[in-house]
């Protein structure tokens, strides 16, 4: 193959990766504007860090809307996820669970995984949980931009679930939700 050929070759390749992100975060905004909330077994909560003892500002969005929804009847349990960041001597499950213990949400409705460190790992980990506890369908708490590959992957794990995205999200400007939408075209266009 000529030089020239390879040059057309990488370039078409290139452009055809930039039109399948750029399709992807299209599908992933409009999904983002859905919300499905309905009764369920449970909600998982994906994972967002923590500052210190206590949840960071976008895992604190998420728990506080899963504790609404535990308030407001759609759900019985709470699954929270997140293992270890590096160096903290207790998981972000853990630092998640203490914070949602003081918003009236009994220990006996959470459940914590903490092995996890993405997205996949919290969905998986998620639905070893819920075969343990008969759990048979949940709500997926996160992001707005965040719900489309979440749920695909829950779909993978065979879990039955739905978005509930988070009304509050850390993420309300253009400046940064453009980030986030591209991050999110381009590891769901990796998932796929």
């Amino acid at each position: 193959m000529t030089r020239k050929n390879l040059l057309k070759l990488a370039l078409l390749c290139i452009v055809t990766a930039i039109i399948i992100i750029v399709y992807n975060a299209v599908a992933i905004w409009q999904f983002s504007k859905q919300d499905q909330t309905r009764h369920a077994d449970c909600a998982i909560v994906a994972g967002a860090g923590v500052k210190g003892s206590r949840p960071g500002a976008v895992f604190q969005a998420r728990l506080d809307h899963a504790i609404w929804l535990y308030h407001e009847g759609f759900v019985e349990t709470l699954i929270l996820t997140g293992g270890f960041s590096p160096g903290a001597a207790r998981s972000d499950a853990a630092i998640a669970k203490e914070y949602v213990l003081t918003r009236n949400v009994p220990a006996s409705a959470i459940f914590i995984e903490e092995r996890s460190t993405v997205t996949r790992e919290n969905l998986r980990y998620a639905a070893e949980i819920m075969s343990r506890q008969r759990l048979k369908t949940a709500l997926l708490v996160s992001d707005p931009l965040h719900m489309m590959r979440m749920r695909f992957i829950a779909w993978d794990n065979r879990i039955e679930g739905w978005s509930s995205p988070v009304t509050a999200s850390r993420y309300q400007s253009g400046s940064t939700q453009l980030p986030f939408l591209l991050r999110e075209a381009f590891y769901y266009t990796g998932y796929r």
